[in-house]
């Protein structure tokens, strides 16, 4: 926050890493003395002689801005509605649990809509399989279970381990409800806006090609990757910034080659959710997360190799201004798998 205010009133702000910073303090005296106008001083000091290593941060477009603030909002709502869910299952777990695993989802509109019309047990005592099959018509259901099947899992399911006045409990059930269909409610229109946003970004076009990237996962790619894509200096450098590289230690005969930790942690979500999906469209990403696997390399770690390859070709195309092509791309058409149907379309 403080960052973003100091940018957008115009001041010019230089990160440094503390762990710089604190490896070069014996520049400045062998006891490591501690101090706030001390080390004001010496940080004026380290960016004169070594300002030439470091850059400037620059304010994100207002577009990109746009799509990172409807993106990470929907991120936030998302979570919220994960926990709305939990609580409500938790809740009917105790008091009502025929009505918690009649529906596969307890956040889908028709489980919601049962819990409207039978808050309770003692309101379902008397439903049968033509009153299931009423309301199924009635919200129209379109489910693959019959309303025999539905009647059945919730005879099947245990009896409530607590008991709570009638009242009580649809007043407690039907809150939960209003609070997860608000926000549902809010999750879609930020999944409109967020449809909107990327139609005027000039650069989500360029990406809106790639395979299985949807149009989250893509606002996701264009608020959160974007701007390391602006700032980084060559694709190495945002590899690294994105999470996607390891780090290796080497020391002699000594080599370690570890997980990254001090990454960019929207971004590395966001790029491994698209590689993860990419391969079940793309054959050359399947064949590299496969090759990856044999290698003995654990599921993360395949997606980040696959999500490595795919951050250069996401470079390529951000700068070049060029839109991703599967004929252009030379390692998809170089797979076996690659089919003229698809190298046509």
């Amino acid at each position: 926050m403080i960052v973003d205010r100091l940018l957008e009133a115009g001041h010019p702000v230089v990160p440094i890493h503390p762990n710089a910073f604190n490896a070069a303090r014996p520049r400045w005296g062998a006891s490591r003395a501690k101090s706030d106008p001390g080390d004001s001083w010496k940080l004026a000091d380290f960016l004169r002689t070594d300002g030439h290593r470091l850059r400037r941060l620059q304010p994100v477009d207002p577009a990109t801005a746009r799509i990172q603030a409807l993106s990470r909002m929907r991120d936030d709502h998302v979570e919220a509605r994960v926990a709305a869910a939990n609580q409500l299952a938790a809740l009917l777990g105790r008091h009502w649990p025929g009505a918690a695993v009649v529906f596969a989802r307890l956040d889908s509109e028709i489980a919601l809509a049962f819990l409207d019309d039978y808050p309770t047990p003692a309101s379902a005592a008397r439903l049968g399989e033509a009153r299931m099959k009423m309301f199924c018509r009635r919200r129209s259901y379109s489910g693959r279970r019959s309303p025999a099947a539905l009647v059945e899992r919730l005879r099947r399911a245990p009896e409530p381990t607590e008991a709570l006045p009638p009242e009580t409990l649809t007043e407690l059930v039907r809150a939960q409800v209003r609070l997860l269909r608000s926000l549902l409610g809010t999750i879609a229109d930020l999944d409109r806006a967020i449809g909107a946003a990327l139609l005027e970004h000039t650069k989500a076009r360029l990406l809106a090609p790639m395979p299985r990237i949807g149009e989250v996962n893509l606002a996701q790619i264009v608020g959160e990757i974007g701007p390391i894509l602006d700032r980084a200096i060559d694709v190495e450098h945002a590899c690294a910034e994105v999470g996607a590289t390891p780090v290796t230690k080497e020391s002699g005969k000594g080599r370690a080659v570890t997980f990254r930790w001090c990454a960019n942690t929207r971004a590395r979500k966001a790029l491994a959710t698209f590689a993860d999906n990419s391969r079940h469209d793309s054959p050359w990403a399947a064949q590299l997360y496969s090759n990856a696997r044999a290698r003995g390399k654990r599921h993360p770690q395949a997606i980040r190799i696959l999500a490595r390859s795919w951050m250069r070709v996401i470079w390529a195309c951000w700068h070049t201004n060029t839109a991703y092509n599967p004929t252009r791309h030379g390692a998809e058409q170089r797979h076996p798998n690659t089919t003229n149907t698809k190298i046509a379309a």
